[in-house]
């Protein structure tokens, strides 16, 4: 009853909702740090929840370096050509939330969180219409998350909330 089908050319997967519950429990982190971050200290909301997300999911890539690359690897269209850029991408989004968080230099961080995730999504977009079934490095390796079109989704939010950050 809980199945979500996914369609691709190899045919249908499916997938528990309970296959994205520690996705969805980070999210709900990143939310609840998120409101805090507004209520308590006055954050500006878009910067507290990129930040937030950034802090946690490049964390949790760090926590198993090794195993985030190896996963990485099979599907960014960087990481395949750079193992180092692999190797460099948890610490790109540490940095990244530490900026949104502290509000410093917002533009220009925003001006490379675009690209670096649009290239993420390009690679996520590529991988899934092989339609071969990978596990997602999005949460690193410490929790096993299924790359789905909601992988695409976050990479495209992230890109979406930045240009937001430029253009306005």
């Amino acid at each position: 009853m809980d199945k979500v089908r996914i369609h691709n050319k190899s045919g249908t997967m499916g997938h528990s909702i309970s296959d994205f519950y520690p996705l969805l429990g980070i999210l709900a982190v990143v939310g609840g740090l998120s409101v805090i971050g507004i209520v308590y200290f006055s954050q500006d909301p878009m910067l507290a929840f990129m930040g937030y997300f950034f802090l946690i999911f490049g964390a949790l890539k760090v926590m198993r370096i090794r195993g985030f690359v190896e996963a990485y690897q099979m599907y960014d269209v960087l990481a395949k050509r750079s193992k180092v850029y692999a190797y460099l991408y948890p610490f790109l989004e540490l940095g990244f939330g530490i900026a949104y968080l502290l509000a410093w230099q917002v533009a220009a961080m925003s001006a490379v969180v675009v690209p670096v995730m649009l290239i993420g999504a390009l690679g996520v977009y590529l991988k899934l219409k092989e339609g071969e079934e990978i596990p997602c490095a999005c949460l690193g390796t410490v929790f096993k998350v299924p790359m789905t079109w909601v992988t695409l989704g976050e990479d495209l939010l992230m890109a979406g909330m930045a240009a937001m950050i430029l253009l306005y």
